[in-house]
Parts: C-alpha cells; sequence; structure tokens
C-alpha cells in the first residue's frame, strides 16, 4: 500500500493509484457496489458508477521521479511520460473514462471548466504539494477526456545552471526593446524566459509584470518588483492585459505567447516606448521568426513594421533540446540573434532578402552571435552530444558533417572558436 504522501511502495512496481473502498462498519449494512451518478458538468463525461477518487498525484510523483517532462493521459492506455525527449508508458493499469472524469473533478477551476464546456478544451496549472507544479490542457479525443501535464519547477533556475550561453546575461540586462525566445513546442522557451527574469531578479531594480497562460514559474520578489497576471484569472485576455499594463509602471513586460496581430502590436508599442519586453514565438529559428512577425501584417504596411522591428528588436533566442550522450538528459542547442547594425539594415531593407546565418556567422566573436550548427559542434566538441544527434538537429546536416571532418574553406573562420574551445 502507498504510504500517505501518496509515494509507491518500495522494492516492486507501483500499485495502481486507485483508493480501495473502506470496509463497512461493523453491524451495518453493506454498501452498494455501484450508484449512477452525473459527470458534475464535464462535458464529454457520461453517467458512471461511484468510483474512488482516482489518485493522480501519485502518477504525477512517479512522473516526477523518472525526471519526465510530460504525462498524457487517454481512455484505453497506461498513463504514458516523456522521458528525454521519448514517450514511455508507465506499469500501471489502463485508465477509464471514469478516472479521466475523476481527474477533471479533483483539478479543474470553475472557470476553466466553464470554458471546457463550451470550448472542449481548457489550460490551466495546478500545484501538487510535495511533487510539483504542472500545466495543464484538458481536452477531448474521440468523444472522451485526455490531459497533458507540463512539469514546472517551483523555482526558476540561472541561465549557467540551464547551459544556455553566457551572452543571454547580455541580453537580459539591455535597458528597453524586443527580445524574442522561440523554438518548437517544448524546446524550453518558458524555462529560458523564467531564467532570464530571475537573472534580472538578482541583477535590476524594476518592475516586472508578466502576463501568462497560465502562470507556470513562481517568482518571488529578489530586487525586482515583481506582478504575475494569469489569463482568465486576473484579465480577460493578453490584449486586455496589454492595453493596461502602461498604465501600470512597469519597466519590463514578459509576454507569455504572441499569438496574434494585437498583442504584437501592443509588444512593439511597449519596447519603443522604451519598455523592456520578453515574449515567444512558435518559431524554428532567427530567419523563421523575423519572417512570422512580418507575416502577421498585410503588404501594404511591411514597410511600417520593418522599420518599427528593425529599431525594437534586440534579440532572439532559438532553441533545440539535445538528448546528451554523457549523461541522462537534454542539453539546449542555441542559435542567437543580436540586433546589430547590419541585422537592421537587412530587416529594414525591402529590395533585399533576409541574409540572418550570414550576418549571425558574421557577429559571432564580436557580439556573441551563433548558429544552430555553432552550437552543436561545440557540444559535440566536449563529448556531451552524439554525432548521430547533433547532425539530426543540425540546420544544414550535410556542412555540419564536412566541418567534422575537417573540410572547410581557408577563409571560413566561423568554427574556429569552437576548435579552441574544445582544446
Amino acid at each position: 500500500m502507498a504510504d500517505p504522501a501518496g509515494n509507491p511502495p518500495a522494492g516492486g512496481a507501483p500499485q495502481p493509484p486507485r483508493a480501495p473502498a473502506a470496509p463497512p462498519a461493523p453491524g451495518a449494512a453493506a454498501p452498494r457496489a455501484t450508484q449512477a451518478v452525473p459527470a458534475a458538468g464535464i462535458a464529454g463525461a457520461t453517467p458512471g458508477p461511484v468510483t474512488p477518487p482516482y489518485n493522480y498525484k501519485q502518477v504525477l510523483q512517479l512522473m516526477v521521479q523518472m525526471n519526465g517532462s510530460d504525462l498524457h493521459l487517454k481512455v484505453g492506455r497506461p498513463p504514458t511520460a516523456r522521458i528525454n525527449g521519448e514517450l514511455q508508458g508507465l506499469d500501471l493499469p489502463p485508465l477509464r473514462p471514469e478516472d479521466l472524469r475523476s481527474i477533471g473533478e479533483q483539478i479543474i477551476p470553475p472557470k476553466q471548466r466553464k470554458e471546457y464546456e463550451v470550448e472542449k478544451e481548457a489550460d490551466f496549472a495546478v500545484g501538487v504539494p510535495g511533487v510539483g507544479r504542472f500545466r495543464v490542457n484538458m481536452y477531448q479525443q474521440r468523444g472522451s477526456i485526455a490531459y497533458a501535464f507540463r512539469a514546472i519547477a517551483f523555482q526558476a533556475l540561472s541561465i549557467e545552471d540551464l547551459n544556455l550561453p553566457k551572452v543571454c546575461e547580455e541580453i537580459s540586462m539591455k535597458p528597453r526593446g524586443l527580445i524574442l525566445v522561440t523554438g518548437i513546442t517544448g524546446s524550453g522557451k518558458s524555462t529560458a524566459l523564467a531564467s532570464m527574469i530571475y537573472y534580472v531578479n538578482e541583477h535590476r531594480h524594476a518592475n516586472i509584470i508578466t502576463i501568462e497562460d497560465p502562470i507556470e514559474f513562481l517568482h518571488r520578489d529578489i530586487n525586482c518588483h515583481i506582478n504575475q497576471r494569469e489569463v482568465g484569472t486576473d484579465t480577460g485576455s493578453f490584449a486586455q492585459a496589454l492595453r493596461r499594463v502602461l498604465r501600470q509602471d512597469p519597466d519590463i513586460v514578459l509576454i507569455g505567447e504572441i499569438r496574434d496581430l494585437e498583442t504584437l502590436e501592443i509588444a512593439l508599442k511597449a519596447a519603443d516606448t522604451g519598455h523592456l519586453v520578453f515574449s515567444t514565438l512558435h518559431t524554428q529559428d532567427a530567419t523563421q521568426t523575423i519572417n512570422r512577425v512580418l507575416s502577421f501584417y498585410p503588404p501594404h504596411q511591411q514597410a511600417d513594421v520593418r522599420s518599427s522591428l528593425s529599431t525594437t528588436l534586440q534579440a532572439v533566442i532559438s532553441l533545440r533540446l539535445v538528448p546528451r550522450s554523457d549523461r541522462a538528459g537534454r542539453i539546449p542547442a542555441c542559435e542567437i540573434l543580436i540586433n546589430t547594425a547590419a541585422v537592421r539594415d537587412n530587416i529594414r531593407d525591402m529590395t533585399k532578402s533576409l541574409d540572418i546565418p550570414d550576418l549571425i556567422k558574421e557577429g559571432t566573436v564580436q557580439y556573441g552571435m551563433q548558429s544552430f550548427d555553432q552550437s552543436l559542434m561545440n557540444w559535440y566538441s566536449k563529448g556531451v552530444i552524439s554525432y548521430e544527434n547533433a547532425l539530426f538537429y543540425a540546420s544544414s546536416p550535410s556542412e555540419f558533417a564536412l566541418r567534422v571532418q575537417g573540410i572547410a574553406g581557408t577563409s571560413d573562420t566561423t568554427f574556429d572558436h569552437v576548435k579552441q574551445d574544445a582544446r
């Protein structure tokens, strides 16, 4: 039997997280085996038998003990965790519809319950004492409830602890402008942003306002005054919060994600009026990030937005998490773009196509910029990642393979600093 904290028994596989029914008191009538009950308003649920509450906390605890990043729950399959980027089923019974209904009854806030009833999906965060904090997406698939849990650290890690480039500290301390952290889902964008806010919190005295959906990392005041606002709880929407944020005397504004044109325009305005703005985009690299920002606007506004972006953008940090070969875990490969004079001219000039990769290579030594392939070469040279994984995550695999073989033009010094660091 699990202990009161929900830990699985020692020396064996974890037991199914279904609490047994309590035996009847002496002389009392035996309880009915089942009883039909309504689904308490959760859409996608049908009346079913009374069952003990599903012990989802024990499942989350098991996932955390295995260093998992995500937990997926759906009918007919055991709980499935993402461990070092790979999905792995846990040694637990397949989930039943009543198990998933029980989880919803235990964790979903009232406002998100109404949202789920209408939209068939909802986002929120949940904290489990002694286990961790989790971002939750509750959704419906094939007429039944499903969940995706994302583990969130209780406290943001430092830039150094996350193995991010040192230049991220300099970027965090910019006095104004727009800083974008990009990558695919699960690439560490929110974690990287939290580490940069943590660095600012230690080294500046500023008023920081975050607008998130939902709040992930909880920041405590160190040297900064931090207010964290959650969409749906503290404000109606990103746009609503952003329309009023400039009246709250912020020095720094963190926007969880730029999702639409209105959010982007307010972010650019805040950056243009002397504020430092952090946000994220779901893009794969710096070039795609700039193109995505431009794509929000119609053709007749391209000249204006190019001019605005060229002056407000400070940096783009793009991330890819790569499995380590020296030990368990993953490490970030980072592409860093700093908005230098040459980059500004390239963004502003509509007669020229974006030439961001070459500008990154030219700014490696002087400005601390780096491409994904340079970052991968650095980790590969140090024995942190394997050649196969480096090649898989490289932006230009054929060129990367030639670099490993030592084939390069005599005038190309792009990877010279990597060779020196590996010595």
